[in-house]
């Protein structure tokens, strides 16, 4: 509790537990005046994706009317009442304990991508990768067993041999097909974890089979919705039950800050899972896993967003359709280009008819993606391509507003070996490319010089 100049007595203005069924806070239920902060007379029901975005942060009455919540850099929060910590602690009052485990930017950010999502909550992260292994960490134990997407980013991949280290059983299936994924299901089977679109080849997961899949089984389904991000689909739609995204991909946009998120769809049923903790189980069983996750994931882990990092982010948030939609625009066209100039062998992209999965994408997302790879013709060196590209900066980032490319293999796919690259589909000469928001004229000209 805290009180302002006028002695009126205020809860903690975040909850991660108590999300409502839109997965976006309302000041009535922090219990504020009407008139705390500044009047709030928006509501949000049917309005549409950006309107949300935008005009969130307004539903929870920040400090003096601001329009986004402030940076809040507070590592301790106290308390007039201690009984009112201890409750914090136990899980049995909403509020912040240490700046570790919650802190009102961050969670502002976290409920901003949960009503994107259309989930029940989310937790941020100082990383995608830390979002997805405080994930493990919290829920996994040796001799469980998770079936995994072959096709995945390369830290990903790194991080579930880390895994097996510890004891926790991966397999690895072309995720293209549900059959495989049925086929690799065992009864000690915990998860299925399958990224949207593959990085970098490109391959979209049978996602709406295997969310069956594991609806029938009782499994939980993870996605990794990065290289889609919440404008393009939503993995609710495929029972998914947990979402990860990195926030510093499309999200934030701006290439400025790190961050990631889980959110829980309010699919999965927790009651089933084996390991939840005694201690976490409260009155809503929808709690429990985002419970577990941040005590044992975020918490132990220590992998907590920055404040300033989780403002940018928030801002940059705010404009992902546009963006996003420009850098589609972009990647089409340069993908169309490619696929018919003789310098290039093979151009992977979704939204080329002859891709495997096309028809599969249409139905799934709103466009294909800002994503592509390609593959030079014999004699055509990838790093002189890179390197005579004026508008495309060689850079190991992805989803940026600036267009982006990179030798996959010889990179961040380097590390695992030509074994593991070959299995995976990508070869030596082949370039990521994860396009801007620039001129597509300009695009497609720097494309023309670089392959003349």
């Amino acid at each position: 509790m805290w009180r302002d100049g006028n002695a009126n007595a205020y809860e903690a203005p975040v909850s991660w537990s108590g999300l409502g069924e839109t997965g976006i806070m309302r000041a009535s239920l922090f219990r504020l005046p009407s008139n705390a902060f500044g009047r709030c007379r928006i509501t949000m029901t049917k309005k549409h994706f950006t309107t949300r975005a935008l005009h969130g942060d307004r539903l929870s009455a920040p400090e003096h009317g601001v329009l986004h919540k402030p940076v809040h850099n507070s590592v301790a929060f106290g308390y007039e009442d201690v009984r009112d910590l201890v409750a914090i602690f136990q899980n049995r009052k909403s509020g912040f304990a240490y700046g570790r485990q919650a802190n009102p930017t961050a969670e502002a950010l976290a409920r901003k991508i949960t009503e994107m999502e259309r989930g029940v909550g989310s937790i941020p992260f100082s990383t995608g990768m830390a979002a997805i292994g405080a994930t493990f960490l919290a829920l996994l134990k040796a001799g469980d067993h998770v079936v995994s997407s072959a096709f995945l980013f390369g830290n990903t991949n790194s991080l579930f041999g880390t895994l097996q280290n510890f004891g926790v059983q991966v397999s690895f299936v072309d995720a293209t097909d549900v059959s495989n994924v049925a086929a690799a299901l065992k009864p000690n089977t915990r998860m299925v974890f399958v990224e949207t679109i593959a990085n970098p080849v490109t391959q979209v997961a049978d996602l709406a089979g295997i969310g069956d899949l594991c609806a029938e089984r009782g499994v939980l389904y993870i996605v990794d919705n990065t290289l889609t991000s919440p404008w393009l689909f939503q993995p609710i739609d495929v029972k998914a039950g947990l979402v990860i995204n990195s926030l510093t991909k499309y999200i934030g946009g701006h290439g400025n800050a790190l961050g990631g998120t889980v959110t829980d769809t309010g699919v999965f049923d927790w009651q089933s899972y084996p390991h939840i903790v005694e201690a976490y189980k409260g009155n809503d069983a929808r709690t429990w896993g985002l419970t577990q996750i941040r005590k044992k994931g975020l918490r132990d882990f220590g992998a907590a967003l920055a404040p300033e990092a989780a403002h940018h982010l928030s801002v940059g948030a705010d404009t992902l359709d546009m963006r996003i939609e420009r850098a589609c625009t972009n990647a089409q066209a340069v993908a169309e280009f490619c696929a018919a100039h003789p310098k290039v062998a093979k151009v992977f992209y979704p939204g080329l008819p002859q891709h495997p999965q096309h028809e599969r994408a249409k139905q799934l997302f709103k466009r294909f993606g800002a994503l592509l790879s390609i593959e030079l013709a014999e004699g055509v060196d990838c790093f002189d391509f890179l390197n005579k590209l004026e508008l495309v900066v060689s850079s190991s980032h992805l989803g940026d507003n600036r267009s982006l490319g990179i030798p996959v293999a010889h990179t961040i796919f380097w590390e695992m070996g030509p074994e593991r690259r070959a299995s995976m589909g990508v070869a030596d000469s082949m370039v990521r490319l994860s396009m801007g928001i620039e001129n597509t004229d300009d695009l497609l000209a720097d494309f023309a010089q670089a392959l003349a």
